[in-house]
């Protein structure tokens, strides 16, 4: 498939796209921050720069993007423009998730992966179900967790 816009202007509106302080990762960090917990943002002393770190419990949260993460849910969907660069760029992703997790828990640190899909789309969830399912986690001692859409 041809892109409808020329190279410049794509790689403009994909430069456009934001890593960090996404609206679902600030939903979530406002609520966390509302019920008492306190967090460092983005700490590149931990594996892989969590969006949101725990110090005092050593735990670390990431609010993924489904797309940019190759998510398997509905917001997903394999772009039909250079489809062998975006597989391989997703696939990087993916692997250096998993590297990422691995060194987490080597170092003793905890981690929850909430899905996009968890937040925004058809099957999200209630903002209030995600948060409280957060919350519950930061309290529990569970080493691993994931919150994703239905």
């Amino acid at each position: 498939m041809v892109d409808i816009v020329d190279a410049a202007t794509r790689s403009r509106m994909m430069s456009g796209i934001k890593g960090k302080n996404t609206k679902p990762e600030i939903l979530v960090r406002t609520a966390l921050h509302r019920l008492g917990f306190r967090y460092r943002l983005h700490s590149a002393k931990v594996p892989g720069k969590p969006d949101l770190v725990f110090p005092a419990i050593k735990a670390a949260v990431f609010v993924n993007g489904c797309f940019w993460h190759g998510h398997d849910c509905r917001l997903f969907k394999a772009p039909a423009t250079r489809p062998e660069f975006w597989l391989t760029k997703i696939a990087g992703n993916k692997a250096r998730d998993a590297r990422v997790r691995v060194a987490l828990e080597r170092e003793g640190w905890r981690h929850l992966t909430i899905w996009e899909c968890a937040i925004r789309g058809r099957d999200k969830l209630a903002v209030e179900k995600v948060i409280d399912r957060t919350a519950k986690w930061l309290r529990s001692k569970s080493a691993r967790a994931e919150i994703r859409g239905r």
